[in-house]
């Protein structure tokens, strides 16, 4: 497949990496130092099993350079997304579709609005990544996947083409029947932490050592998924909660994290 990476940071340069590692024609789309990096020493990837180089990488600020791909791979911040549409339209063909990797629940309307519905394939990404340098990124998470799906729950042959090029590049890619609740669970999993990152100005490793912190957390995913809405949110906070744990003692096994 040919594939662009619109947003050549910690996530889109991490499985970007391991796709054009492996052969797939992956043209990166970035700005700053960081593609100046890219451009000048390659892409290295640091990993927990393994570490390699994406030497020489295609790398570009304009996409109209680029020319046109089967598959997008947005990641960028939600924020981001609006202004990231007019870039993309350059790299699509009749066929071409967008991934959203972005963190919350907007991302995937947003494109379909702009692009249309059926130029949409939602998906999250899981890591735990961190840039040491331009064009140097470092995950210390041991089991990292992409879930991707149709809106509508359909399965689809463009969907099983993008795991299968995912496998190729020992990459996970999930497809999920129900892509709309897996990014709910996403961000219910990981707004609060960020809510009390952000306030706290403490990186996880710091504030998920103080029990009064993880006490709030707790709190405030019980108060808002007490009496979860019909077709918004399906899972009780009890359900919630026990996720959380467990993605809390995942982490608390990365001294780094």
């Amino acid at each position: 497949m040919r594939i662009a990476v619109v947003g050549t940071g910690v996530v889109g340069g991490y499985f970007g990496g391991y796709l054009a590692q492996a052969g797939e024609n992956v043209v990166f789309v970035g700005r700053g130092a960081n593609l100046q990096a890219i451009r000048e020493h390659g892409l290295q990837v640091d990993d927990v099993s393994s570490n390699f180089f994406v030497r020489p990488a295609q790398a570009t600020d304009d996409p109209k350079t680029a020319g046109v791909v089967d598959v997008v791979l947005l990641a960028l911040k939600g924020w981001q997304v609006a202004g990231a549409i007019e870039s993309i339209r350059p790299l699509m063909k009749p066929g071409t579709f967008v991934v959203s990797l972005t963190d919350g629940v907007e991302a995937p309307d947003e494109l379909a609005t702009a692009l249309g519905k059926g130029r949409v394939v939602p998906g999250l990404a899981v890591m735990l990544g961190s840039m040491l340098a331009p064009g140097h990124i470092r995950n210390t998470l041991q089991k990292t996947y992409i879930t991707i799906g149709e809106m509508d729950g359909s399965s689809s042959e463009r969907v099983v083409r993008l795991q299968k090029a995912c496998e190729r590049a020992r990459v996970t890619a999930n497809i999920s029947t129900d892509i709309i609740s897996a990014l709910w669970e996403k961000l219910i999993l990981v707004g609060p932490y960020g809510g009390v990152g952000a306030v706290t100005r403490a990186p996880q490793g710091v504030f998920r050592s103080v029990p009064e912190l993880i006490q709030a957390i707790r709190d405030f995913i019980d108060h808002h998924n007490a009496h979860p809405k019909t077709l918004v949110w399906t899972k009780k906070a009890a359900d919630i909660l026990e996720k959380v744990a467990r993605a809390r003692a995942a982490l608390n096994k990365i001294p780094s994290a």
